[in-house]
């Protein structure tokens, strides 16, 4: 099983999301990534975000993790969500490393209704009204689309 750090960053009620199309269905990945051999997650979503985002980020408490479980190609991945501050810059899509389409901050009030990678939409808003669920959601509902 893999494990993938990801960060909730705030701003102004909103999510910063990346947005991808598979299949012409878009999916909205709370930014993150796999890491390196020797990091932690700590280190690997702080180099994830400065690769992908050329931000400048501190990462601090876990609020969500859980399994995404895809029987169709044989694939498990732990996704640990934290919430995350910007230190210094302002998030922009590198291509060298992300293929995103564009970042997109999504309303609060949409996060239970969009389609989220990992899609923890209705978790996260009991974590940001401050109820939260348990840190170990379980195995997360995630449609495979290719």
């Amino acid at each position: 099983m893999k494990v993938r750090p990801s960060a909730i960053i705030l701003k102004d009620e909103s999510v910063l999301t990346l947005r991808y199309c598979y299949g012409n269905i878009d999916i909205y990945a709370l930014p993150g990534g796999n890491p390196d051999p020797g990091e932690n997650l700590s280190e690997a979503l702080i180099r994830e975000l400065n690769e992908e985002l050329g931000i400048t980020a501190e990462v601090n408490k876990m609020v969500l993790c859980g399994e995404v479980i895809w029987s169709e190609i044989k694939k498990e991945t732990l996704h640990t969500i934290f919430i995350t501050k910007i230190l210094a810059g302002i998030p922009e899509l590198n291509p060298e490393h992300t293929i995103a389409l564009e970042i997109v901050w999504l309303p609060f009030a949409v996060l239970s209704d969009t389609l989220l990678y990992p899609n923890v939409g209705k978790y996260l808003l009991t974590c940001l009204n401050d109820k939260p669920e348990p840190v170990h959601i379980g195995v997360i509902d995630q449609p495979y689309i290719h």
